[in-house]
């Protein structure tokens, strides 16, 4: 699916979720984990956490291994990585709500390597928005999404848990 106006993330997610349970089948899932980047990407395995009754989830934050770190600092509400799981031999599935240039993958990726090394990471997102810099592609992502270069794809959340509802908005981009 290809669209340039704002997406339904609450319908992304449902075909993202159907995505992971294809992945993960019931039999198979005691060898995966989950683990979303902050903010977006935990939000959203947080809910596929609970909705696919996988325990606990991890969040990857990316701050110390983006390559603008230097030029932009330690953002203010930037929370430690938290991986409630062993991450040496895991299959883990990565999430993020936006794909687009590739660096905040990376930057996951090397921290997620920091605490072991996967048999397999498997990456979902909700939209990809193209412009990749760096060669990373997800396995699954729910919808492409066509945005001029000076927008932004902002994921906003209420509640908590499987009771948790998604928004996209468009933004200027800063």
């Amino acid at each position: 699916m290809n669209q340039t106006s704002t997406p339904d993330a609450e319908a992304l997610y449902h075909a993202l979720r159907d995505q992971a349970q294809a992945l993960m089948p019931t039999s198979d899932r005691a060898r995966w984990s989950v683990a979303g980047i902050h903010s977006g990407g935990a939000w959203i395995a947080e809910r596929l956490a609970a909705d696919l009754n996988l325990g606990s989830h991890g969040v990857i934050n990316v701050a110390f291994h983006r390559d603008d770190y230097a030029k932009k600092g330690l953002h203010s509400q930037a929370q430690s990585t938290t991986l409630p799981f062993d991450v040496q031999d895991r299959n883990v599935l990565l999430i993020d709500d936006v794909l687009a240039t590739g660096r905040t993958i990376r930057a996951a990726v090397n921290e997620l390597f920091d605490y072991g090394r996967p048999a397999r990471v498997a990456l979902m997102v909700l939209a990809d928005r193209g412009g990749r810099e760096l060669p990373f592609a997800a396995e699954f992502a729910a919808t492409t999404v066509d945005l001029p270069q000076d927008k932004t794809l902002v994921l906003s959340h209420q509640g908590e848990g499987a009771a948790m509802r998604f928004a996209f908005a468009t933004e200027a981009r800063t």
